[in-house]
């Protein structure tokens, strides 16, 4: 985050916990979401310092109400930040965003408050839980894996991907300079042909 922000970057979205992560042994789940209970509880005061705005995107509710609380306390407490935008993706998966969208739109058609013929690629995102965020310009896969698992399945339809052979807990600034050289050289042509 601190790397992020120094570099410029102005939206960081992180993969924190995938809806797939509950089916991992009872113990893991406990230990994950005591670790996300510490860092709400811990860094919510240097993210106001650093003028970083936090906000969760995912089935935030799986993780029961004290959880939820602490979310919401974090993201109103940073809500003036300015400098960088951390999304932080917790029961997160992009097919289930996909389906819920999918579901509100067929809802609002249904109750007659929207056209069916108004739904284009620009109004579905606004059902997403990304409503209002750019899509990302570079995903970063660590751990040498070389899958997006679900994650923002939507907005990557332009994305430039950089796959790395470093576990995400030993990710650090020189990690993440190495990922921007390597964009920095792409030619993002967004399905065109390059000039």
């Amino acid at each position: 985050i601190e790397a992020a922000g120094n570099a410029g970057v102005g939206w960081l979205t992180l993969f924190a916990f995938s809806s797939e992560n509950w089916h991992r042994p009872a113990d893991e789940v406990r230990d994950l979401t005591a670790l996300m209970r510490h860092y709400l509880n811990t860094e919510v005061s240097r993210l106001v310092k650093e003028g970083v705005r936090l906000r969760v995107i995912g089935e935030r509710e799986r993780f029961g109400p004290e959880l939820v609380r602490a979310i919401a306390r974090a993201e109103t407490a940073t809500a003036g930040g300015a400098r960088l935008n951390l999304n932080v993706a917790l029961s997160y998966g992009g097919r289930a965003e996909i389906a819920a969208a999918a579901r509100e739109i067929a809802r609002r058609v249904a109750a007659g408050t929207l056209d069916i013929d108004s739904v284009d690629e620009a109004s579905f995102g606004n059902f997403l839980g990304t409503a209002g965020m750019p899509d990302p310009d570079l995903i970063i896969r660590t751990s040498g894996e070389m899958r997006i698992s679900n994650f923002l399945l939507w907005q990557a339809a332009y994305a430039e991907f950089v796959f790395q052979d470093v576990l995400w807990p030993d990710y650090g600034a020189p990690h993440l300079q190495a990922a921007f050289v390597d964009f920095a050289r792409r030619e993002r042509r967004f399905g065109a042909r390059a000039a």
